[in-house]
């Protein structure tokens, strides 16, 4: 028992530290009082939120855990002004094809990619909005790994560095997993080795020599269609998709199914 509530009381810690510990984990450093004071009220005000929504997982009635991370001094405006730059409207570039699967073909109960080798680790795509480019990659890494047995990690730099212009991208300031895939198309995408991450904008350095992966075609799934996306998901492999992340939920989520009524599926 004594076992049982010392872990219950660091997972509590966890969720929910105090500011000063919250400052030490997350080396927070402000430029004068007036701005730590503010900082401190937006982290109670989160801190709050999170004691909120962790009562009603308790209770039974929300399906996932909040907790304080990095994000917690931040206002949910200035997390989405900072992290969700998706740009949602372009779909189906010049080499997309229409997703012909079929969506009633028998399906295993359950899928982890993760167990088949095809998923690289988790990774950070800093204080950069550039989640377009992690989303495309994350997807062709398992690819590459279905056709020859080797699991890479990709380049998202080279895509926010270098698929702007023709293809409408804007690296930090958002861009579309579409066109991210018609420039990897054109150029092939390098090794996250070769072309390492710095979740900041600078000039493309293409490389030729470093092209791990290439890319034929791509399959567009019909937006609202969760039936396709199953599909998909269940035979083809990890799936590139965008979500609304927009909630202050998923700015603190922590763990379980995340489920949030006010989610948007535009």
């Amino acid at each position: 028992m004594k076992v049982v509530l010392l872990l219950c009381g660091l997972a509590l810690a966890a969720a929910h530290p105090t500011w000063e510990e919250f400052k030490a984990i997350h080396e927070r450093k402000y430029v004068d009082a007036e701005e730590e004071n503010y900082r401190r009220s937006v982290f109670d005000h989160n801190l709050q939120l999170v004691k909120d929504h962790n009562a009603k997982h308790e209770r039974g009635e929300v399906t996932f855990t909040l907790a304080m991370n990095k994000f917690g001094d931040l206002t949910n405006e200035e997390f989405n002004a900072m992290m969700n730059t998706y740009k949602s409207g372009q779909r189906g570039g010049a080499h997309a094809k229409e997703f012909d699967l079929d969506v009633d073909a028998p399906k295993a109960a359950t899928v982890d990619w993760r167990t088949s080798g095809a998923v690289t680790g988790v990774k950070d795509q800093g204080q950069c909005g550039s989640c377009w480019s992690f989303s495309a990659t994350g997807s062709l890494e398992a690819q590459h790994f279905f056709s020859t047995g080797n699991l890479i990690s990709l380049s998202e730099q080279q895509l926010v560095d270098c698929a702007n212009g023709i293809y409408y991208n804007q690296g930090c300031n958002g861009g579309w997993v579409d066109m991210a895939f018609e420039y990897i198309y054109d150029y092939g995408s390098q090794t996250e080795a070769s072309y390492p991450y710095y979740a900041v904008d600078m000039s493309c350095r293409y490389n030729s020599n470093s092209v791990a992966a290439t890319l034929r075609n791509y399959v567009d799934i019909p937006q609202g269609s969760e039936s396709s996306l199953l599909s998909a998901s269940a035979s083809v492999g990890p799936i590139s998709v965008a979500i609304d992340a927009s909630n202050y939920s998923f700015q603190l989520y922590y763990s379980g199914v995340y489920y949030e009524s006010s989610c948007s599926s535009t």
